[in-house]
C-alpha cells in the first residue's frame, strides 16, 4: 500500500537534479567557448598565412621543391 502524506526526498532530489543541470549546462558552455576561441586563433593563424604567402609568392614555390 502506498504511504499516506508527504512523498519522501523530493526535495532533496529535485535540488540536486537543478545543481546537476546547472553543472552540465556551465561545463556545455565552457566547452562551447574554448572551441570558438581555438576556432577564432586558427582563422587568424590562416588568414596571416595566407597574407604572407600573398606577398611573398617566390617563397611559397622554393618551399615546395624542398620538400
Amino acid at each position: 500500500m502506498a504511504k499516506k502524506g508527504k512523498e519522501k526526498n523530493t526535495l532533496n532530489k529535485s535540488k540536486h537534479t537543478k545543481l546537476m543541470n546547472r553543472k552540465k549546462n556551465k561545463l556545455r558552455k565552457d566547452k562551447e567557448a574554448t572551441k570558438q576561441r581555438l576556432k577564432a586563433i586558427i582563422q587568424k593563424a590562416n588568414k596571416a598565412k595566407t597574407q604572407e604567402e600573398t606577398e611573398n609568392p617566390e617563397n611559397k614555390e622554393d618551399s615546395t621543391k624542398q620538400e
